[in-house]
């Protein structure tokens, strides 16, 4: 997938649509919102992105596109756990949890399976680990 030019334009279109249609899709990538808490200003930060699953378990990837710093949604997060999932058709309250050790390894290994481009992204990230963050239902 190629960034459009003005990605705040861009998300905020692909926002309303998943409203308005009860869950877009990226083409295969599913795709949620994650609403977060701006750790500065403590307003909802929403951000649409693709999902992966591992049985009944939910994860995002924070891949920023390979960029070398975390996305804000990420950053938000790391200071509140506490976010809201709009799934098709739900909507829940979720608590993140980025994952670490052999349980990053495995899902790394799972998804990348998946959607090779995260890949791409590693390579692009430089020495930033990409995170992988679990949505666990509160």
């Amino acid at each position: 997938m190629t960034m459009p030019d003005d990605v705040l334009a861009y998300n905020r279109d692909l926002i309303a649509t998943f409203r308005a249609d009860g869950g877009a899709a990226m083409g295969d990538r599913p795709l949620l919102l994650l609403t977060t808490r701006g750790r500065r200003s403590g307003e909802p930060r929403t951000s649409p992105m693709m999902y992966a699953r591992d049985g009944e378990r939910l994860f995002v990837v924070a891949s920023n596109a390979g960029a070398t710093e975390d996305p804000q949604w990420y950053r938000n997060l790391l200071a509140d756990p506490a976010v809201t999932v709009e799934l098709p058709g739900e909507t829940l309250a979720a608590r993140a949890t980025p994952l670490s050790g052999e349980d990053y390894e495995q899902q790394w290994a799972r998804i990348t399976e998946q959607y090779a481009f995260f890949i791409e992204h590693q390579h692009r990230a430089g020495g930033r680990r990409i995170p992988i963050v679990e949505l666990h239902r509160a």
